[in-house]
C-alpha cells in the first residue's frame, strides 16, 4: 500500500505547500492584529524624539 501524496506530481505538491504557507500567513497576520494594543504610546514618542534630534550635535552638560 503506497501513500497517494508521495505518488502525486510536483504541480501538486507546490500546490499543497502554498495553501499551508497562505494558511500561516493568514494566521499570523491574524494573530498580530487581534491581539491588544497597549494603552501607551511611550515607545512613539522617544522615536519621536530620536528623529528630531537626529544629525545635531549632542548637547553639553
Amino acid at each position: 500500500m503506497s501513500n497517494s501524496f508521495h505518488n502525486a506530481d510536483k504541480g501538486t505538491h507546490r500546490r499543497v505547500m502554498l495553501v499551508g504557507l497562505m494558511f500561516c500567513a493568514a494566521f499570523v497576520a491574524f494573530s498580530f492584529f487581534a491581539r491588544e494594543q497597549p494603552e501607551n504610546n511611550y515607545v512613539l514618542q522617544k522615536a519621536d524624539r530620536l528623529v528630531q534630534t537626529a544629525g545635531s550635535p549632542p548637547l553639553a552638560n
